[in-house]
């Protein structure tokens, strides 16, 4: 059995490069104290991860709807979508969004074309950062967080688990918890994962 070690000189040569990593994020992100890398943490899985947080900080940030038309995706408007063709498309632009590595989360509390809409004239139009071709690499939008400026409310009248919901109360006691509600529909168990 052949075992695959690394020379000192690759050893070198790697860690050498870690280095220009940080640097070259540092320089890029404008923060030097940002990226923090394990010293127990293998170099080459160090390499690989500085890597992707480089090439993170390079990209630049664009639309996701952009992104998906210009990759042929059709998206008509929420109101050119008869209630026949809504949920379809719906499932279409969810596993487009997925292949571009953005998931979705928390949708139970949506009725499709809520969500459609949400997605269509807010969520999708904010720059984003899109990585396909790095695996590591996911977004995700947690749709109980930001679908209103009091985003917190859908999470804990509909996903949050009671000892959150208990703890919540005793750390803002001036914020009302709503009643715990049970989502109306049943999507998010279907949704794509990374």
């Amino acid at each position: 059995m052949r075992m695959n070690h690394q020379t000192g000189e690759e050893s070198q040569r790697r860690r050498k490069h870690i280095e220009e990593l940080k640097e070259r994020i540092a320089q890029v992100s404008g923060c030097p104290d940002c990226v923090h890398v394990s010293p127990k943490c293998p170099d080459a899985l160090a390499e690989e991860f500085l890597k992707t947080v480089l090439a993170y900080e390079e990209k630049e940030q664009e639309p996701l709807l952009d992104v998906l038309i210009r990759g042929g995706l059709a998206l008509p408007a929420p109101v050119e979508l008869s209630d026949e063709r809504l949920g379809g498309k719906l499932k279409e632009l969810i596993a487009a969004m997925a292949l571009h590595r953005h998931y979705l989360s928390n949708t139970n509390h949506m009725s499709d074309r809520e969500l459609y809409d949400f997605l269509w004239t807010q969520a999708l139009r904010e720059p984003t950062t899109i990585l396909p071709d790095y695996p590591g690499y996911t977004c995700h939008l947690d749709v109980a967080n930001v679908a209103r400026e009091d985003g917190q409310y859908f999470y804990l009248k509909h996903y949050a688990p009671e000892e959150e919901r208990e703890r919540w109360a005793r750390e803002y006691p001036k914020d009302t918890i709503p009643a715990h509600e049970d989502p109306a529909y049943d999507r998010d168990r279907h949704l794509p994962q990374p």
